[in-house]
């Protein structure tokens, strides 16, 4: 027969006076945390007391009963009514519902109530606001009934949009707060659905991968296109963004990408008639121009407008007003509002002051034009006075001779060969003036002298590193120019749109503020170039050289189809060759320079066997095997997701590994992917791939 257990005894409750209650020294919480005494008085005050105390009789000596009890678990609560006593808002014998315990020990019972409860669930906390917006309460109101944030409140409404089979899923520990938040961000419960089949097959899902295949198709109010039209213009005509439980007013996905399209291109149709108004001759403006699509045209240089007497003199009250502060406060100390408030200022009218605009000259205004383009955050980006070759002026059009254009170029050495043609024995029978010398003996004389100078400055290799710098330096910032004596240039090929985005990436970036600075120190006069960069320390001689040479670099693989392609397939698989060669010698790691694999730059543009692979190669079989079953798009999705950080590259961009032999020819040298099986290069199976 089975004995049967003892029956539970509750403890007895009974009403005590405050008056009578002590806070007891066994209760074991003694760090604050959670709400505070004072909005807990103020609930009690507002709500009355809902959870009864915990107390203990005290007894004297000799075991007796004082009166007293004491209060080891609820003394928050203890101590929220003593501030309703102090506050004149509650009786000091005003009765207290206690529940008087006397077996077991004090420490476990407070112990006990502090971890045996547990806060409410998210989603019940969804529920209860829920049902507390109908019974007409704002949400200011709740959150200032249960001291919370407003925005914790609209975090837990927005659970409404979630579809209920996930808000099921969820409340079953399927899923995470963060991915069912995530999935707030639309409306669409059959497409939550679907993503949740979509993702829950595999490992933990980061939210934010969640929302980002809830948004592919949308637009992140981070892209350039979105800072530069605002939002506000975007929704005023008419777009609906989406926004999630993380969102705040800056941040969400803009769901009408054709609408963003127009309102951008309108507003850069704006700023292109507002520009070409300053008369110019020519604006080409779009999101993204082609790369290099200034090569080849001269810049012309403004004129920055001088301060007047009084913008100078007030300039440089600013400046000496701005170091006596500096002065007062160098101590590092924190610096008073007011103070800290008119250093703004400062700052704000010395910008103004320092911005000086720039002029140009009307009439090459009149020949040159301007590339209007939106940077990587959003600016407008304007690239003004660039001249095409046919628009250079015509030199006899403008009247003037060759003669002409000697003298005002006096410092170009030059041999005058005009006049007719003469016969070089015609002087003998001739009077005694002295004619041009003939063509054929100009020819020959400066032959020799070409000879000669080989000689010579093979001998000078100083010499001979300046002259490669003049010529590379004409070549790359005034190719539209006079080269000079030594045949030597930089041929740049062009990317164009090869790649999107290649004006705005970091290396772009880098090169074009690079080759600026240097533009802006470079003498536009030939025979002056040479003194200026004769003068230039060493350090700045091999920068300078560097540059030139870089932007000669071409690592470009180009399909190559119909007759003789063998033979362009073979230089072009020495280029490659030879730029693996290079990238080795400089050390490029095209990981640590910022480049990771995306959908958009490759994942989404191979086979789903590539994908794998590469999956593969980075995070191991294991977690390949867990991506074979998706479709390609979703494949690539979640490729990108798990790539990012490994630092995995595809072939034709990791750093490679060139051993020589002693006599090797460097060309025979060919990295993987251009090297088949049988030894012969396939552009065909290269352009397929």
């Amino acid at each position: 027969m089975t004995k049967s257990l003892p029956k539970l005894v509750l403890s007895s409750s009974r009403d005590i006076p405050f008056s009578q209650l002590v806070l007891s020294q066994k209760n074991v919480r003694r760090v604050k945390a959670g709400l505070s005494i004072e909005d807990l008085a103020d609930d009690i005050y507002r709500r009355t007391l809902l959870q009864s105390l915990n107390v203990r009789a005290v007894l004297d000596e000799n075991g007796r009963e004082t009166g007293q009890f004491e209060v080891p678990a609820g003394g928050r609560r203890f101590r929220a009514l003593e501030l309703l006593v102090k506050s004149k808002r509650m009786a000091k014998d005003q009765l207290v519902p206690c529940v008087v315990r006397e077996g077991g020990i004090a420490e476990e019972d407070s112990l006990a109530e502090n971890v045996m409860r547990e806060g409410l669930h998210p989603l019940d906390q969804f529920r209860a606001f829920s049902a507390l917006v109908e019974a007409g309460l704002s949400e200011e109101d709740i959150a200032a009934r249960f001291f919370v944030s407003v925005s914790t409140v609209r975090q837990r409404l927005r659970l409404a949009s979630v579809a209920p089979s996930l808000l099921d899923v969820y409340s079953g520990d399927g899923m995470t707060l963060e991915q069912l938040m995530a999935f707030s961000v639309t409306d669409n419960h059959a497409r939550q659905e679907q993503v949740w089949e979509q993702v829950n097959q595999g490992q933990h899902v980061p939210a934010y991968h969640i929302r980002r295949l809830l948004t592919e198709q949308a637009i992140a109010a981070s892209d350039r296109r979105v800072r530069f039209i605002g939002i506000d213009a975007y929704t005023e005509a008419g777009g609906y963004v989406m926004r999630d439980l993380f969102s705040s007013e800056e941040d969400g996905w803009l769901q009408d990408p054709a609408l963003v399209e127009l309102l951008v291109n309108e507003k850069l149709n704006d700023a292109a008639q507002e520009i070409g108004a300053e008369g110019w001759k020519w604006v080409e403006a779009a999101i993204d121009l082609p790369y290099g699509c200034e090569r080849g045209k001269r810049r012309i240089v403004g004129s920055t407008i001088p301060l007047t007497d009084a913008e100078q003199a007030r300039l440089d009250a600013l400046v000496e007003e701005y170091d006596a502060i500096g002065e007062q406060y160098r101590d590092g100390c924190d610096l008073p509002d007011e103070i800290d408030a008119r250093l703004t200022e400062i700052d704000a009218e010395l910008t103004l002051l320092t911005s000086r605009p720039v002029v140009y000259e009307p009439e090459e205004m009149a020949r040159a034009g301007v590339f209007v383009s939106l940077a990587h955050d959003g600016r407008l980006r304007t690239d003004r006075g660039y001249v095409r070759l046919e628009d250079e002026p015509d030199i006899e059009d403008q009247g003037t001779s060759v003669d002409a254009e000697a003298a005002a170029h006096a410092s170009c050495p030059a041999i005058s060969a005009g006049g007719p043609v003469q016969d070089e024995h015609q002087g003998d029978d001739e009077d005694d003036t002295i004619r041009p010398l003939p063509d054929r003996l100009v020819s020959e004389l400066t032959a020799v002298r070409t000879v000669a100078l080989r000689n010579a400055l093979a001998q000078d290799p100083q010499a001979a590193f300046i002259a490669v710098l003049h010529a590379l330096t004409l070549s790359v910032f005034r190719s539209h120019g006079t080269h000079g004596c030594v045949q030597i240039g930089v041929t740049q090929a062009w990317l164009g749109n090869v790649a999107p985005d290649l004006r705005e990436t970091p290396w772009s970036l880098a090169i074009q503020e690079r080759h600026e600075q240097w533009a802006a120190r470079l003498p536009d006069e030939p025979g002056a170039l040479w003194d200026a960069l004769a003068a230039l320390s060493h350090d700045e001689q091999m920068a300078l050289l560097a540059h030139c040479v870089s932007l000669g670099v071409n690592a470009l693989f180009e399909p190559v189809k119909g007759y003789g392609g063998q033979n362009s397939a073979h230089g072009i698989a020495c280029r490659i060759a030879a730029a693996d060669a290079l990238a080795a010698v400089v050390g490029l790691d095209m990981t640590e320079a910022g480049w990771e694999p995306t959908v958009d730059n490759y994942l989404g543009r191979v086979t789903k066997p590539r994908i794998i692979e590469a999956v593969r190669e980075a995070r191991g079989n294991a977690t390949a095997v867990l991506i074979e079953h998706l479709k390609k798009g979703d494949m690539a999705r979640e490729a990108e997701r798990l790539l990012e950080g490994t630092g995995w590259l595809p072939e034709p961009l990791r750093l490679p590994v060139i051993e020589l032999a002693e006599h090797e020819a460097p060309d025979t040298v060919l990295p993987d992917f251009l090297d088949e099986e049988d030894g012969e290069f396939d552009p065909l199976a290269i352009a397929a791939e």
